[in-house]
């Protein structure tokens, strides 16, 4: 069983410390490689990963309200998801949002694909995880932007929304995709809030 990140040591041997077994540790560090894929820049289609492409496939996600299948993306539309990980700067002003996304994106993608990267390999250690503080850091930004990508899939936007695949979930078999992707998203919930808990207290 999933045991939340905690502090342990003092000064430089301070770690946070979180137990998770190898199907937990397997899941997240596919789903970061997956999130660190979408922001390498555009060079043809991508292969994806079946995993994660399984758990979205054919969920409801629509804004309007459920029964309606997300739509998919036109060859070279951007994904979604990245409006979510590379927010605009200047939501009013197009021409300056598009020239502040040239300047900065490149170092941003850069920087959350490494954090993405970094996280995904500290899970391939067994079942203690044991960060460092910049290694937290870096953990918890990976985590967010996780679950930034599958809000993104799930249409979580506002607490109603989410409150509405609750109740959309528990009319459901325990094997259809949204239960497994709601589960999945409210682990990635808890497992961020305790590493946060445990920074703060630092």
């Amino acid at each position: 069983m999933a045991q939340g990140f905690r502090r342990s040591g003092r000064g430089g041997q301070r770690r946070f410390v979180a137990t998770l077994d190898a199907q937990e540790r397997s899941v997240v560090a596919s789903l970061m490689a997956q999130v660190r894929d979408l922001l390498e820049p555009p060079q043809g289609p991508g292969t994806g990963d079946a995993a994660f492409d399984d758990l979205v496939a054919g969920l409801t996600l629509a804004e309007g309200g459920e029964g309606q299948e997300a739509a998919s993306l036109e060859a070279g539309e951007r994904d979604p998801a990245l409006d979510r990980l590379l927010p605009a700067a200047h939501r009013e002003d197009e021409g300056a949002a598009a020239e502040f996304r040239r300047l900065t994106e490149g170092g941003l993608r850069h920087r959350k694909g490494s954090a993405l990267a970094a996280s995904a390999a500290v899970l391939g250690d067994g079942d203690r995880v044991a960060l460092d503080e910049p290694q937290a850091h870096a953990f918890l930004t990976a985590l967010t932007d996780v679950r930034l990508v599958l809000g993104e899939r799930l249409g979580l936007r506002a607490d109603e929304d989410h409150e509405r695949l609750e109740v959309a979930a528990d009319a459901l078999g325990a094997d259809d995709p949204l239960v497994h992707a709601l589960a999945l998203y409210d682990f990635l919930t808890w497992l961020q809030e305790t590493l946060t808990e445990a920074l703060l207290r630092s």
